[in-house]
This record gives C-alpha cells, structure tokens and sequence, in this order.
C-alpha cells in the first residue's frame, strides 16, 4: 500500500497517516495479519518525522487495529470487540451528524453523502 501526507493540508500528519491505514483495512488492501513498514521506513519513505510514525501505530494499536510484535513490528490486527467499536462509532458520528445539520444539510444530503461514501470504500 502506499501512503501519502499532504503536507499542505490543516490536518495533523499522525491523524492522515492513521486514516490511510483504516481506510487499507477496511478496502482490504491491508490484510489481518499483515506487517507494516518499521516506523523508521515508514518515516523515510512518507518524509515525516519517526516520532509521529510511532504516535500514529500507538493510536491504532489503543483503537484495535493494530498489534505490536516485538519481532514482527506493526502487524494489522482486526478482532474488535463489537460492542466498543459500535459505541465509538457511533459517537463519532453523532457530533459529525450535528455538524453537518447545523451547517444546514437536510436528513437526505445526509443519507446521500453516506451513501456515497461506503459505496466508495466498499466499491460498489
């Protein structure tokens, strides 16, 4: 998989790092199992600092994503506990739901929007 950081963009490094990796998870572009770069290649390769890498794979492993192999490294790791994850969800979604209302977006934008977009993650 390939990552990208757009380093003019207002949103931190770890956090666009972090939503790539979730997004490879959830496409399957990255599998159960599978190894990450080293924080030290993937720092080089992306040109951020070796700190944030490390910030970014200790956020994903505290969310469930990831688990850290001490001879493996970063390995991708979904077996989340249901219940957790969809109270998270859906907490997450309740503030951008509100965001979105208040910024006069109808119910149907909404449901669109989502629409859209799961469409575009599961591609179909």
């Amino acid at each position: 998989m390939i990552y990208y950081i757009d380093f003019s963009s207002d949103e931190a490094f770890y956090l666009q790092l972090r939503n790539q990796i979730i997004l490879g998870i959830a496409t399957a572009r990255l599998r159960d199992g599978e190894s990450l770069p080293s924080v030290r290649d993937m720092a080089e390769t992306i040109g951020i600092n070796m700190h944030t890498v490390n910030k970014t794979y200790s956020m994903l492993r505290q969310e469930g994503y990831l688990r850290l192999d001490r001879r493996r490294g970063a390995v991708v790791s979904v077996n989340p506990d249901q219940h957790r994850k969809l109270e998270a969800f859906k907490s997450g979604l309740k503030v951008s739901l509100a965001e979105a209302l208040c910024n006069g977006l109808t119910t149907e934008d909404i449901h669109t929007a989502v629409d859209q977009v799961l469409d575009e993650i599961i591609g179909q």
